[in-house]
């Protein structure tokens, strides 16, 4: 059984219409440049061109995001986010492409023909949107508990250290680990859902 990550926030995706709402697009940029930048540099551009991309991506939301929402046949945010990711990503490398072969180098082609035979970059994306949404639930919910507490889940759940190693580090017994990593994966699924919310 294949989980599908988060859906961004319909709400969200409506306020982006409206520029002048700093709130949501700060949201927006925090959530989604950081995907945004880090499948550029996948792809093989320099941090730079990744910055540039993050940029024009993020333009072309705001130019476009209130005909997507208008069309009857428009399929998931994400998706649609990504092809524009994926585009702008492509003509960056096409137009250092064209440079290349103007000075005589093929490398930047090669680099070009390998993101263009990549099939699961869609995946990629999803994957780029979990994290950076679990980075974000990270940060709310390690405020929310003890330093103990977050690192019996952290070193246990992300680290993979067994609950007798983290216990005996900590102080804590083995039910306790259970206890506290029980308690942080719950905080960390409801907060995933209050900054994603459940709409498709």
């Amino acid at each position: 059984m294949t989980v599908s990550p988060p859906e961004t926030r319909a709400s969200l995706i409506l306020r982006l219409q409206d520029a002048a709402d700093v709130v949501a697009w700060d949201e927006f940029a925090e959530i989604y440049a950081p995907v945004v930048y880090r499948s550029a540099r996948r792809q093989g551009l320099q941090a730079a061109d990744a910055d540039n991309v993050v940029q024009e991506v993020l333009a072309a939301v705001a130019q476009s995001v209130t005909q997507w929402l208008q069309r009857d046949d428009r399929g998931p945010f994400r998706k649609w986010l990504f092809r524009i990711a994926r585009n702008t990503a492509i003509d960056f490398l096409t137009r250092r492409k064209h440079r290349a072969w103007a000075e005589g180098g093929d490398a930047v082609a090669r680099q070009l023909d390998e993101v263009e035979a990549a099939a699961d970059m869609s995946s990629q994306f999803d994957l780029e949107y979990c994290r950076e949404v679990f980075l974000r639930a990270s940060e709310v919910v390690r405020r929310q508990v003890s330093e103990t507490t977050w690192q019996a889940f952290y070193r246990t759940s992300v680290l993979q250290e067994s609950v007798e190693t983290v216990g005996d580090h900590l102080g804590l017994r083995a039910g306790a680990v259970y206890i506290a990593r029980c308690r942080v994966m719950k905080r960390l699924q409801q907060t995933v859902v209050e900054l994603t919310g459940d709409v498709k």
